[in-house]
């Protein structure tokens, strides 16, 4: 039986030419697999046709945007996941749940190896080839740009000598990756980090500069899930979309950054997440609102050592999933509404009500109905105080 490859396919210039130059190089036939997450363009059907026609023997095409919405994206959000304090994981989300349709494409056709487009530069093979191993440990992967210098240039030639079905004139100056969580984009001009980025970069958002009237709407969350919008029900994908879509009208969520590669090199990202970071302010707001002080405070390494885990491509690990187990468990009162203003590039909490709440007006008010019993505050004050006033008396004893 002949050998099979599966290859992660986007429909592109290089994952359409890499189907004929594998089945070339290693006389397997390809299986190609593209998965949606969100990312727009070209419709499945389109894409599909297009790997057949570049030799693929199969071409499985997945509709997996609730999946990646309910099982990547709201965790993220339940872990406030932002990546350096800023970036919310974006392309870091969208790689295991790929991953995931890679493996099954893999095992239901029988391959051996399963192939992605990755460079040796970036954080992405990292998170392809980690998932893979810790899901199906004896399946090879191959990485044609990395593992035979594959150029862009190569790539067009190839397509050009056999008349591939596939635009090659179309060239972007910039990388881009977007998924419906949100958008990167890197390279060309923005290599250089004084170069300040123009409107040109964007298109999940708005130019945040431009005068326009403020928006403002209420996210209704059901235990840390976001189950409603200005009281109207909405999945988990359709909240994503439509803050995406009201969020990035107003120009929120641009990011501009230099950022830690896990490969170990430094490199300027821009991102656009309009959705992702309106939900992360208003669910932080709310979290704020019901969960207790101690708790909150471990929660909130938790969450940093959980973005790193998920950022460094081990989504798939023992402690990623311990880590789950304890998130899942602080959202229990995770419940109540959220009022946000969207407005000149920013996303503000003006609001914020819950059943749950840890909020105790009675006790947090300076006026008629007061509750907190003041005569407690000093003996408390003085012994909280106690063990810095103890060292200092010994330390100024000491240099006496």
């Amino acid at each position: 039986m002949t050998e099979r490859i599966v290859l992660a396919y986007s429909g592109g210039l290089d994952t359409s030419v890499a189907i004929g130059w594998i089945a070339e190089e290693t006389g397997a036939e390809v299986v190609a697999v593209a998965v949606d997450v969100g990312q727009g363009g070209e419709d499945l059907d389109t894409i599909r046709k297009r790997a057949l026609d570049c030799g693929a023997v199969e071409a499985v095409v997945t509709d997996a945007r609730e999946e990646f919405a309910d099982h990547y994206c709201l965790p993220a959000l339940q872990a406030n996941a932002l990546y350096m304090d800023r970036y919310p994981l974006v392309s870091a989300l969208s790689r295991p749940v790929i991953v995931k349709h890679l493996v099954e494409a893999a095992k239901y056709h029988g391959a051996s190896t399963v192939s992605h487009g990755c460079t040796g530069k970036g954080n992405d093979q990292v998170r392809f080839e980690v998932g893979i191993g810790a899901l199906a440990p004896d399946l090879k992967v191959i990485a044609p740009v990395r593992d035979f210098a594959w150029t862009r240039e190569k790539a067009i030639a190839y397509a050009h000598e056999r008349q591939l079905p596939i635009d090659q004139t179309k060239s972007s100056p910039y990388s881009v990756d977007q998924n419906v969580w949100g958008r990167a984009v890197e390279t060309g001009f923005l290599e250089d980090i004084w170069n300040a980025p123009i409107e040109d970069v964007y298109s999940y958002t708005d130019d945040p500069a431009q005068p326009r009237d403020a928006d403002e709407l209420i996210i209704t969350f059901d235990k840390g899930v976001p189950v409603a919008i200005d009281g109207e029900t909405v999945t988990v994908l359709q909240a994503i979309q439509q803050l995406n879509r009201r969020a990035g009208a107003q120009g929120v969520g641009r990011l501009d950054m230099v950022e830690d590669r896990l490969i170990g090199i430094k490199s300027r990202e821009v991102y656009e997440a309009p959705g992702a970071l309106a939900l992360i302010a208003a669910h932080q707001e709310l979290e704020n609102v019901t969960v207790e002080r101690d708790l909150a405070r471990f929660k909130r390494q938790v969450e940093q050592r959980w973005t790193e885990l998920v950022y460094d491509g081990l989504w798939f690990s023992p402690l990623k999933d311990a880590l789950d187990t304890f998130i899942a468990k602080t959202q229990e009162h995770v419940s109540g509404d959220i009022r946000l203003t969207l407005h000149g590039g920013r996303a503000v909490v003006t609001g914020r009500r819950s059943e749950q709440s840890l909020y105790d007006f009675n006790l947090a008010t300076y006026d008629e109905g007061d509750t907190f019993d003041q005569s407690l505050a000093k003996g408390f004050v003085q012994l909280w105080g106690l063990p810095s006033k103890i060292a200092s008396r010994r330390d100024l004893h000491h240099h006496a």
